[in-house]
């Protein structure tokens, strides 16, 4: 029965960092839409992107969490790991500013989120 209790709390701190890194993410379309209209939109993307960038690590700490001490699969560590090299692109594209493709892997990004999401 622990190991089942282990399991369900590991579970849920997934599905809670899955649901902190969509919320970033939709955070950040909202900030890139403020870029474009305000003075302080570049400074509130800049930051928001760097707490995107720590959801994503979240993400990857807990499908390791929820797989070692819960015995579960190794698949959302797979998951988890590639959405925190699309981040890495995603950040090195917008410091690099090439709108073409840091705005459509943003888009990506966030269906994928809402696809692990909802598959949780």
């Amino acid at each position: 029965m622990n190991t089942q209790v282990t399991a369900q709390r590991s579970f849920s701190f997934l599905r809670i960092a899955v649901a902190l890194q969509t919320l970033t993410i939709f955070l950040q379309a909202v900030s890139a839409g403020l870029l474009l209209t305000s003075s302080y939109g570049e400074t509130l993307h800049s930051a928001g992107a760097r707490v995107m960038y720590g959801a994503a690590l979240l993400y990857v700490l807990a499908a390791v969490l929820a797989w070692k001490p819960g015995g579960g699969s190794p698949r959302p560590i797979w998951h988890a790991s590639g959405f925190l090299v699309l981040a890495s692109v995603q950040v090195a594209l917008g410091i690099a500013h090439v709108p073409a493709v840091h705005l459509p892997l943003g888009v990506l990004m966030f269906g994928l989120s809402v696809l692990a999401l909802a598959r949780r």
